[in-house]
């Protein structure tokens, strides 16, 4: 239904998944997912009279991979979009978001609002400035141990991810899905003394496939890192550098309709004062809509819950 083709933008080729006719709707994946963890939404856009374009972002699948880290800093990753809804030839987009794709999503709308007509966030809501970077706050927040803070050094879950990028999907995926029990609590993604990235993700090395997953899906997305994962986890290390870019968009309104949808399992939202924070939303911007929460929803939530984000997404653009 959809067509692959490569887009120049913002010195990078993005490989992107296109299909439709109509106002452009933008779809921003998230970590270590790509183009595919959209599949379920493309054809009832387009059959609802949206174009939709799907992008694998910098640093994934056979996008560009720029040597750097300080090249996937946020206002990279912006810009790419940015280029993206030129190089379509629309005057604007709206941007649904996952993950940091939810981030990328936010912070083009706080940027670039003219660019904008509205704008939905997965399991991300906006980024609220602290005093000091995410990078630098959690490392005295938590030792060290937040998972932000071990990706943070260079190769070191490169190749944790990379010795057996199958098994490692696997376990992200349903780690942080609401198929896993350990989710029902909240609880803070620490790396255990001595151990990796995946035992904050999935401390029980669980093998099941969550329901929501097949093996084919789950292949897709090993392709998707071939290469490795260095470009995408290259975006986390540039948490702290991202406080510092953005300095001067700090407490900017978002003047466009906007909504944050989560899975109430979601682990994020156990994150310290997160889930009090998106309840907000709607002081500090225009137009933001109240948060929804689908129940026994984790992460992962529109792979997860498919048809209640659809539906949700269509009643938002019907508003536009």
């Amino acid at each position: 239904m959809s067509q692959r083709r490569f887009v120049a933008t913002n010195g990078v080729n993005l490989r992107i998944w296109e299909a439709g006719d109509g106002p452009l709707v933008v779809l921003l994946h998230g970590f270590p997912e790509s183009a595919h963890s959209w599949r379920h939404q493309i054809r009832p856009l387009v059959e609802a009279g949206y174009r939709v374009v799907a992008p694998e972002q910098r640093g994934y699948g056979s996008s560009s991979h720029p040597p750097t880290v300080e090249a996937y800093s946020i206002m990279h990753l912006v810009g790419d979009i940015t280029g993206l809804i030129r190089e379509m030839g629309a005057q604007s987009a709206v941007l649904v978001g996952h993950d940091w794709g939810a981030t990328v999503a936010w912070s083009l709308a706080q940027m670039r609002p003219d660019l904008v007509r509205g704008v939905v966030g997965l399991s991300v809501p906006p980024y609220l400035r602290g005093e000091s970077g995410q990078l630098t706050t959690m490392r005295a927040m938590h030792h060290g141990r937040f998972y932000v803070n071990y990706i943070e050094e260079p190769g070191v879950a490169d190749e944790e991810f990379g010795r057996d990028p199958m098994t490692s999907l696997r376990r992200t995926f349903y780690g942080l899905s609401g198929d896993n029990p350990a989710n029902q609590a909240p609880r803070d993604m620490l790396v255990p003394p001595g151990r990796g990235l995946l035992d904050a993700v999935d401390p029980e090395h669980s093998t099941a496939l969550p329901g929501w997953l097949t093996e084919q899906d789950l292949e897709v997305y090993a392709a998707q890192f071939e290469d490795g994962f260095t470009g995408a986890l290259n975006w986390y290390r540039n948490l702290d550098r991202n406080w510092e870019l953005t300095a001067a968009f700090d407490g900017l309104r978002l003047p466009m309709p906007a909504q944050f949808i989560s899975g109430d399992l979601d682990p994020v939202l156990a994150f310290r004062g997160l889930r009090d924070y998106v309840h907000t939303l709607s002081r500090r911007h225009d137009r933001f809509a109240e948060p929804i929460f689908l129940p026994g929803c984790g992460h992962w939530i529109q792979q997860e819950r498919p048809q209640e984000v659809n539906r949700l997404l269509l009643q938002f653009l019907a508003t536009l």
